[in-house]
């Protein structure tokens, strides 16, 4: 349905694409992953006709309709979040069975995304941009086009309006196209990802996890290739130094030296996004009680958040808080930190301990003339400078970034370096709020690296699963002013109370005895003609999956032999094997992906059957 033909694209000298192609097939489910800046946002772009590449073409087919959610806030005038989720303008008054579906759907997607009924005729212009984008992002999916295209679609959600989301799109009935730093989103929904680097689009089987898999496996592949024909390239220069000087050998040189001329050069991927495998700073250690909220009350005008609210953290749990948008999850982090003040109720703090907050931090201690550099280290911890930098490379400022001030930054650049300032001189009772907003995947990998490696008490707020899972010991569901201890990681939470809601979930109206044996009798015959049914499309797609996946284990492992093949010296010596094995790899590359799109809809289509 989508086809991206060898396109071609730089702005002022730096290539973003250079002969890239990529093709996206009806039912795909396809992540688009790469460093800030690699040019996700600008394909986006050139697909929607904004842009055009300098060469090459994309092609849409006839009829396909597309849906685009960008990352930034879309314009609102006076319309009303339903107007915007329906796409019907005010004047449109229709009463017609199709009107009423139509904003039966909506008002059912706007609820998944954590509107409140009250919200659906309120003004659009009245609620934040978070929630503007929300209205539009209900618009895509009440419209439902036939390629679905998402720049960062949860930035703007909570917890349970994302997992809402994910659980809508598992089974959206069109292809989509997705960019997102979240790793447990990309791995709950995609069938493959695409990755930018080097200019290319480079397709890998499977969620994101099995991606990092097969480019740290085809990597190996390529460094042992690599060192190889490098140690060949030393043998032959060797020959070449030693005798090209004698007129008896010359010739024997010269040819060497065109031998090596022919030779394919493997180049290695500029992969510069450094690992974080370092010590940060650790703070003093506190009591074994943190902190204490005792009976606390606050309300926001008639709006009663807590009342009589109790909260006591000990030393060493990583809390995140959960619960829907506007339970009062910001509102208890901020009275944790003390930066809202306390309308009834008390505060304690512990002994020793000091607490940082991340939002209020990044406000009150950065130095408008400060370079980014001086900024970081200015610390009271011992560190050095080229610490510091590695530090700062982790969060995306990198070479010549770290010697702008921070006057010019944007808000997300001050995030991170608010991030970096707190990493390198952490209180031991540290409070963060939506910490990943502004960090690309490496980003978050290093922020996560770093705050596992924290002694101190964490409490957070965090809609990324991933994120969550690989720090959080203990869960505190916030919501209608109540808070429940969950104590564990967020496996645990999601178990224990998937359990607590059971029972409510199982009540049903008391029918009358006769009414209930027929109807059992009746639903008893029914299931057991669909589970036949279904059993027998079972098998059919299972046949159909395993004979695609076959063929692709087949195509790849001729794949690794013809790359351990060329990864051998004695390759090299024989006439024509090198160009003979680089067509067949060729022929290979172009028919993984069209192999591999035709598994992923075979594979999407048994995901449904089970």
């Amino acid at each position: 349905m989508l086809s991206i033909n060898g396109i071609n694209k730089s702005y002022g000298g730096r290539v973003l694409f250079a002969d890239a192609s990529l093709r996206v097939n009806r039912g795909e489910r396809i992540g688009l992953v790469g460093p800030n800046g690699a040019g996700k946002s600008t394909l986006f772009a050139m697909v929607l006709r904004r842009e055009e590449p300098d060469t090459g073409d994309v092609v849409l087919e006839r009829g396909v309709s597309l849906g685009y959610l960008p990352q930034e806030n879309q314009p609102v005038a006076g319309e009303t979040n339903l107007q915007i989720a329906t796409g019907l303008g005010p004047d449109d008054h229709g009463s017609t069975p199709e009107h009423f579906q139509l904003q039966a759907r909506a008002k059912k997607i706007l609820q998944g995304l954590s509107f409140r009924p009250t919200d659906f005729e309120r003004p659009a212009c009245e609620m934040s941009g978070g929630w503007v984008m929300r209205a539009h992002l209900a618009r895509l999916l009440v419209q439902e086009p036939d390629l679905l295209m998402l720049d960062e679609p949860t930035n703007h959600l909570d917890l349970e309006s994302l997992l809402w989301l994910q659980d809508y799109l598992k089974a959206y009935p069109g292809a989509i196209l997705l960019i997102s730093h979240d790793r447990e989103f990309l791995n709950q929904l995609v069938g493959s990802i695409v990755e930018i680097r080097q200019s290319r689009l480079v397709r890998y089987r499977g969620n994101y996890d099995d991606y990092l898999e097969q480019r740290e496996a085809q990597y190996e592949q390529l460094l042992a290739a690599h060192k190889n024909q490098q140690r060949e390239i030393a043998h032959l220069m060797r020959f070449v130094e030693r005798f090209r000087a004698k007129n008896t050998k010359a010739s024997q040189a010269q040819s060497k030296l065109k031998q090596i001329d022919r030779m394919e050069k493997i180049e290695l991927p500029d992969d510069s996004t450094p690992e974080i495998d370092f010590r940060f700073p650790q703070p003093q250690r506190s009591g074994l009680k943190v902190i204490t909220l005792r009976n606390i009350h606050h309300a926001y005008g008639s709006n009663v958040v807590y009342d009589r609210m109790e909260f006591q953290v000990e030393r060493g749990q990583r809390i995140v808080l959960v619960g829907p948008n506007g339970a009062g999850k910001s509102t208890l982090l901020k009275l944790l930190a003390g930066v809202l003040p306390l309308q009834r109720g008390e505060r304690v703090l512990g002994h020793n301990v000091r607490s940082g907050y991340y939002a209020q931090y990044r406000v009150d201690m950065l130095h408008p003339e400060c370079t980014v550099l001086e900024e970081a280290l200015d610390t009271p911890q011992r560190v050095t400078e080229q610490f510091v930098r590695t530090v700062l490379g982790c969060f995306l400022f990198r070479g010549d970034d770290v010697f702008k001030r921070v006057a010019v930054l944007s808000g997300g650049e001050k995030s991170r370096l608010a991030l970096v300032k707190l990493l390198l001189d952490p209180p031991n009772l540290l409070l963060m709020d939506e910490p990943t907003t502004h960090l690309d995947m490496p980003g978050i990998s290093a922020l996560a690296a770093a705050l596992d490696q924290f002694e101190g008490t964490l409490i957070f707020i965090s809609h990324d699963v991933h994120f969550i899972r690989t720090l959080a010991n203990h869960v505190v569901h916030v919501k209608d002013g109540r808070l429940r201890h969950y104590p564990g990681g967020y496996d645990y939470y999601v178990e224990k109370s998937a359990a607590d809601a059971l029972p409510s979930r199982l009540e049903t109206p008391a029918r009358s005895e006769a009414n209930l044996t027929l109807t059992a009798k009746e639903q008893r015959r029914l299931e057991a003609e669909q589970r036949q049914a279904r059993s027998r499309q079972r098998r059919q797609q299972q046949e159909i999956t395993d004979r695609l996946e076959a063929e692709i284990e087949a195509l790849e492992q001729r794949q690794t032999a013809l790359t351990a093949e060329l990864e051998a010296p004695q390759t090299y010596s024989t006439n024509g094997r090198v160009v003979a094995i680089n067509r067949e790899l060729a022929d290979i590359h172009a028919r993984l992906p069209e192999l591999t799109a035709q598994w992923e809809q075979a594979a999407h289509k048994l995901h449904l059957l089970q």
